[in-house]
């Protein structure tokens, strides 16, 4: 027979862990909508801005019309730079697994084709993951926070232009938890250096089909120069803000499949709870009944 002092106490316990969770659900939810709002904002200006650097260099003749380091692959370069954006706090289910994973392959896919990469860590629950690996880290990013700012941002983007720049590094990457959906988050490796035109719409091959000329003030070329830095500039961000919100959904998800498991566990208890009670009241009857009969 189960000891009814041991179920009570685990019964107690179990409802503590369900009000901590319940509370980090909550907590979690709050966080989400606000990420998820600042997130949505900034979403429209940074494929905006992307688009405009597009729509400029296909007006003034592409590759042939403008041209910017930044767009400009490397030859020679057998250095690139990798960023993996991690959280800093657990209890968030398989995020940080699964951005870490997309990350190693990148990792493994450099080392094949002999490329040496620089890893910028952020988060302490990925720089803890690959300290255990002995892995180095050329940066340990741990001054962002879950509400990530621009002026935070923008120091590490200007850094990685002017070693691409500077012909430091060939290409630069972002591993992180692609934000799709409140169902839905994938992680994914996306480049950001050399910035990659994106192909033309059917509409947009129409248009430029028609022959239009285009008059810019100023000239094309310090367009782009002021452009391109500030689209690689608004793009990470943007990788961040969907980071802090794909973090904020796995740790509500998490938190609530915590809670469900410590009110199953609360039945299963109760249910043992009772039928000890029942056998010891049973058990106690028996007794009284038997000792009736024998003074009889």
């Amino acid at each position: 027979m189960a000891n009814r002092r041991v179920l009570v106490k685990r019964r107690n316990a179990a409802r503590n862990i369900r009000k901590i969770t319940r509370t980090m659900q909550l907590i979690a939810t709050a966080r989400f909508q606000a990420a998820y709002n600042r997130a949505s904002a900034g979403k429209p200006y940074t494929e905006k801005l992307a688009r405009l650097a597009d729509d400029l260099a296909r007006a003034t003749g592409g590759a042939g019309g403008t041209d910017h380091p930044l767009k400009r692959p490397a030859e020679d370069s057998d250095r690139s730079a990798l960023l993996i954006i991690t959280s800093t706090r657990g209890l968030c289910g398989g995020y940080n697994a699964n951005v870490l994973r997309v990350a190693g392959e990148e990792f493994d896919r450099h080392t094949e084709s002999d490329t040496a990469i620089d890893i910028y860590m952020v988060g302490k629950k990925g720089l803890g993951y690959y300290d255990f690996k002995r892995r180095s880290i050329h940066s340990r990013l741990t001054e962002f926070g879950e509400m990530p700012r621009f002026d935070q941002i923008e120091p590490l983007a200007n850094e990685l232009m002017k070693r691409f720049i500077d012909g430091e590094i060939g290409a630069a990457s972002v591993a992180y938890m692609k934000f799709i959906s409140t169902g839905k988050q994938q992680a994914v490796v996306e480049q950001v250096l050399p910035i990659v035109q994106t192909k033309a719409s059917n509409d947009e091959v129409t248009h430029n089909l028609t022959g239009v000329d285009y008059e810019f003030s100023p000239d094309p070329q310090q367009l782009l120069n002021e452009l391109l830095p500030a689209t690689v500039r608004v793009k990470l961000f943007q990788y961040f803000s969907d980071a802090a919100v794909s973090e904020q959904v796995a740790r509500m998800v998490a938190m609530k499949a915590a809670t469900d498991a410590a009110e199953d566990m609360i039945k299963l208890l109760t249910q043992q709870y009772n039928r000890a009670r029942q056998t010891h009241i049973t058990m106690e009857l028996l007794d009284i009944i038997g000792g009736a009969e024998a003074l009889e």
